[in-house]
């Protein structure tokens, strides 16, 4: 039993750490992510592109069955929150679902692909585990929110009232 409730307090640590990040990692900043004209950029170079806002990051993909469903939320939370920007980041296998995806879907904002997908080393570097997952970003560049999921927005909400 002792172990047991160590192991419960040891994820505990480790996934509320994951939550209180305020900053991406090298590995982070420097991945390259695909874009919509077919060239690389930088994550950090992506992340200058907002610089003085607050950007709202959502990791998807076409595939993704809960992605699909928070869809209305984010297209709600857009509406609410003109002066943010979206950044949308899939983990999709090829150029041609993605592409397909943000049309069918009618997804407006800014968007990248990620090269080796949901296993990679962008993955491994925002610690990624799920799927959609929410980062918000501050005015400053700081991270506010890390982790986030779809069944978050209640959270997601307050983080963006509280940055205005």
């Amino acid at each position: 039993m002792k172990i047991i409730f160590a192991l419960f307090i040891a994820f505990a640590t480790f996934s509320c750490a994951n939550d209180k990040k305020t900053s991406f990692s090298k590995e982070a900043l420097s991945e390259t992510v695909l874009t919509s004209d077919g060239s690389q950029l930088a994550f950090g170079d992506v992340l200058k592109k907002h610089e003085g806002k607050t950007v709202v990051i959502e990791v998807w993909a076409s595939w993704c069955g809960d992605c699909v469903k928070a869809m209305p939320k984010i297209k709600e939370l857009q509406a609410n929150n003109t002066d943010v920007d979206f950044v949308f980041i899939s983990m999709d296998k090829t150029a041609d679902k993605w592409k397909t995806g943000i049309e069918k879907h009618e997804l407006v904002g800014h968007h990248y692909m990620a090269n080796d997908q949901m296993e990679g080393v962008f993955a491994k570097a925002i610690d990624l585990d799920w799927i959609p997952r929410y980062i918000i970003v501050d005015k400053t560049g700081n991270i506010a929110l890390y982790r986030a999921i779809e069944t978050d927005f209640d959270q997601i909400n307050e983080t963006l009232e509280n940055l205005k």
